[in-house]
């Protein structure tokens, strides 16, 4: 009977996980199409002052750090979506569930993008659009990723 619950307790985790991370990268994928078509070459005041949406090629990782990193950085990417697809089986409370299926999704818009938008396999570039003052133009991976991984250090927190 243990072995049932264990089983239906992995099922529902990776369940989960791929309903989270598959909707974060086809959302993502849409969002940045969507923004190459409407922001091509301008940028679009959404709130003056703001928030503004534009369209951006990014080779670097967040910051815009390690530029022309992208087999790098694709390469951090499988790995990590390699260790959350392990780490999935063991058990682990829904929060981080959830936190890791946001950190996958994100990961997974990112490298699709490097891995199509290139010249050669992961080179390409990531979309960002979205742009505040003073900060890094970002995408929804990103932010599924922050938002991931914020979840993951609130829930290790509370089970302090």
């Amino acid at each position: 009977m243990r072995d049932v619950r264990v089983q239906d307790l992995r099922r529902h985790r990776l369940l989960t996980l791929a309903a989270i991370s598959g909707s974060i990268l086809l959302v993502d994928q849409l969002t940045k199409a969507w923004a190459e078509q409407t922001f091509g070459g301008r940028t679009v005041e959404i709130i003056p002052v703001v928030l503004s949406f534009t369209f951006t090629e990014n080779t670097g990782a967040a910051f815009s750090i390690f530029q022309n990193a992208g087999t790098l950085l694709s390469l951090a990417a499988v790995v990590a979506l390699a260790v959350i697809a392990g780490s999935i089986w063991s058990p682990r409370p829904l929060a981080e569930v959830v936190g890791l299926s946001l950190i996958a999704g994100g990961a997974a818009g990112n490298l699709y993008d490097r891995l199509t938008r290139g010249e050669n396999a992961f080179d390409g570039p990531v979309i960002d659009w979205i742009r505040f003052p003073n900060f890094p133009v970002f995408n929804l991976a990103d932010t599924a990723i922050t938002f991931g991984v914020a979840v993951i250090l609130v829930t290790a927190w509370r089970s302090r």
